[in-house]
């Protein structure tokens, strides 16, 4: 193995694909030889030998097959490029000036702009020393480098202009940094006639240099790039000179939603963005007086670049195949084995367009599975690799590998939070067998491989079911539901668009049954963009639990301009959908539900049927009980139906579980009113609609850990068996 690299890892241009459609898959390889593929039925994706373990079935396909194993290479850091044509060429003597907010200075030599050619590299570099320092270079015939530095280092998070005016005909380069603690300049001449003639160039970029390969990546924001014709008086550049002769000047405020960096001068050197950074962010002129970038684009000019963005490896396509029209709908994965390594690619196959095969959906999470990808955890320790040995779990660790990206609960390098994520590179987390929590007592499961606990309970209790995921949903809307007698979701689908919830919300006020089996649901507002459905973005805004804070003036997505955060500040909690909603977080531990009086009542005792228990859900694969971890209640004044019933209620927490950040105003007081005890607990609730249907809640990630208890057979197995029953015979 690598030190930097797993062996064996591939990935799928989608997540999920109807019959018909065409999957390509990409796979890097650092063993010589061939890798074999293949496709498998994913039954259970919990290693835990005390359950039914790792579990799938062989399925034909028409890509099974031998493959040359290859190394797949990948560039992080994001950048703009701007191709240069010979009409299109730099004048001999120009000017270059730029707003720059540093967040990594002194960090290793960093790019503002660089304009070079293809074959042999940058010829002239803008940026930072490796200390930090303003420096100018251009490279000579003989590979030499005339600089110009100034002397003092410039601070992080904070705005300079920095400016260079180059004359290659005098042989002559000025360097001014203007903003700083202290204004400076300087300057130096080299000979002209040994200087790369910019006739060549063909390639221009900002925020990176580019020779063999991208490098020398800039960490911060760059605001209102602008090259001049000629030598320009930098000490006037700050003033405001409309005659000044303009060569190409960049706004970053314009098209904020596009993969385009739009040129305002008269040359429109539209240029491209690479590795996607940050856009919607308050620029140097940003003031205060205006939150939202639509209403004020010429204060949000900036794009904040990063050395680690990486949001699509854009490895080539070892082999791509098409979804027979036969093939049943479910959880699948693409099996790639190289002697004793293996790796196994998810792949969810929704029903042919416009059909159900089943009269159940089961909606996957793919929007919170990607959000989450490559989720390095703090609390890692390299001590739970051995619980991957013991039980042959999937081996390999985000946090061993942050050189794959990491997730949106994680850190860029330069400590401002990662807000884009996509599917299109390896995920080590969405993987059959791996396990989220090492040292767990349980199985210590999220995400995907959690949801199989109820994707292997339907199997093993006879179910039919066809699976849809957000896609579908986010682009098809309520049609992708309609016609299912019930739609049931995973252990935690907390990311979604305003498209899938207005679908759901649709679903259900038509008379559909909805199961939500999960808790702290519904909670994130995120956006896709509108060019890549592969790249989603969120902006943690004021108020939830939170990774990572989004700076003042940055709550608006640049995707689709509206304001993120959680849909709670949105108008829209999720008790409105679903009757319960995030109150409480803790350690992974579960514990139980105990029945309410009401759940005795005419109305809902046959959802108990066969269950003689008070307590619900005392045992368990997710943290030893049914009620753990993240926790959703009832409450009205936020929108639970006032004809919601509640069940059951959870209790028994540890002294780890608290209110979550929007329910706690002070240190004594919270938004209820009430004792914080009362706010910590998990409500199963149930209600009917007024078109004929109903909904199902649990209010607890865990729960769904409870259905392989004792071989499926226990009282949250009845319990929900008795519900499906119900729904999918109205």
């Amino acid at each position: 193995m690598n030190n930097n690299h797993p062996p064996l890892l591939g990935y799928a241009d989608r997540l999920s694909a109807r019959p018909g459609e065409v999957v390509e898959v990409k796979v890097s390889s650092y063993l010589e030889g061939e890798y074999t593929a293949r496709l498998v039925r994913t039954i259970c994706a919990d290693p835990n030998p005390q359950g039914m373990g790792l579990a799938e079935k062989a399925v034909d396909c028409s890509f099974a097959d031998s493959y040359t194993a290859r190394v797949q290479p990948f560039t992080p850091g994001s950048c703009v490029k701007v191709p240069l044509t010979e009409a299109s060429q730099l004048p001999d003597t120009f000017t270059f000036s730029a707003r720059i907010w540093p967040t990594r200075p002194g960090e290793g030599a960093q790019t503002v702009f660089s304009v070079g050619e293809a074959s042999s590299g940058c010829a002239l570099v803008l940026g930072l020393d490796d200390v930090g320092r303003p420096r100018v270079a251009v490279r000579m015939t003989d590979d030499s480098w005339s600089e110009c530095v100034l002397d003092s280092p410039i601070i992080d998070r904070y705005w300079v202009r920095l400016s260079a005016s180059v004359d290659l005909l005098e042989g002559s380069l000025t360097l001014r940094c203007s903003g700083n603690e202290s204004d400076e300049d300087s300057s130096t001449e080299f000979s002209g006639l040994t200087v790369l003639k910019m006739k060549k160039m063909d390639c221009l970029m900002m925020a990176a240099s580019e020779t063999t390969e991208r490098q020398m990546h800039f960490n911060g924001k760059i605001d209102n790039p602008t090259i001049y014709v000629g030598y320009v008086d930098l000490d006037t550049l700050d003033e405001k000179i409309d005659t000044r002769p303009v060569y190409a000047s960049w706004d970053f405020s314009r098209e904020i939603s596009s993969c385009r960096v739009v040129d305002s001068g008269p040359n429109q050197l539209t240029g491209v963005l690479i590795n996607y950074p940050a856009r919607a962010m308050t620029g140097a002129n940003w003031d205060g007086t205006e939150m939202c970038w639509r209403h004020a684009p010429h204060q949000y000019g900036a794009i904040h670049f990063h050395e680690d963005d990486i949001y699509d490896f854009e490895w080539e396509t070892d082999f791509s195949f098409v979804l027979p029209e036969n093939l049943r709908s479910g959880v699948y994965g693409i099996r790639l084995e190289q002697g004793d390594q293996h790796d196994t690619i998810p792949l969810f196959v929704c029903p042919p367009p416009d059909q159900q095969t089943a009269r159940l959906c089961v909606l996957v999470s793919t929007f919170t599975y990607t959000v989450y990808g490559n989720h390095a955890r703090p609390d890692y320790e390299s001590s739970w690799l051995d619980r991957n040995n013991e039980w042959n779990a999937y081996p390999w660790n985000p946090a061993e590998y942050p050189n794959y990206g990491c997730s949106t609960y994680n850190f860029h390098s330069d400590r401002s939070g990662i807000c884009h994520a996509s599917h299109r590179r390896p995920l080590f987390n969405l993987r059959p067998g791996y396990l989220t929590f090492g040292a767990s007592e349980c199985s210590g499961l999220r995400h995907f491989q959690a949801d199989s606990h109820l994707t292997a309970w339907l199997e093993n209790q006879g179910y039919a079911f066809d699976v849809i995921t957000d896609k579908e949903l986010h682009d098809e809307g309520v049609a992708a539901l309609s016609g299912y007698a019930a739609v049931t979701t995973g252990s935690h689908p907390e990311y979604h668009t305003a498209r899938t919830l207005d679908a759901l919300q649709q679903y259900r006020d038509q008379g559909g049954h909805l199961a939500y089996l999960g808790g702290n649901g519904f909670y994130w507002r995120v956006a896709i963009h509108p060019e890549n459905s592969s790249l989603i973005e969120i902006r943690r805004a004021e108020g939830g639990i939170r990774a990572w804070a989004a700076e003042p003036g940055e709550y608006y997505n640049a995707f689709d301009g509206q304001y993120g955060g959680l849909w709670r500040r949105n108008g829209r909690p999720p008790q409105h959908l679903a009757g319960v909603g995030f109150s409480s977080q803790g350690r992974f531990f579960g514990s139980y539900y105990r029945r309410t009086p009401e759940s005795y009542d005419e109305r809902c005792a046959w959802m108990f049927e066969g269950i003689t228990d008070e307590l619900i859900g005392d045992f368990g694969f997710s943290g030893g009980g049914a009620a753990g971890f993240e926790l959703d209640r009832y409450d009205r004044y936020l929108g639970s139906p006032q004809n919601a019933v509640v069940i059951a209620s959870s209790e028994n927490h540890n002294d780890t579980f608290v209110l979550v950040p929007e329910e706690q105003l002070t240190h004594i007081t919270n938004w209820p009113g009430v004792p914080n005890e009362e706010l910590i607990r998990a409500d199963m609730v149930y209600f009917d609609t007024p078109s004929g249907g109903a909904v199902f809640s649990t209010g607890s990630i865990t729960f769904c850990g409870s259905l392989p208890h004792n071989n499926f057979d226990n009282n949250v197995s009845k319990l929900m068996k008795n519900i499906f029953d119900r729904f999918l015979d109205s």
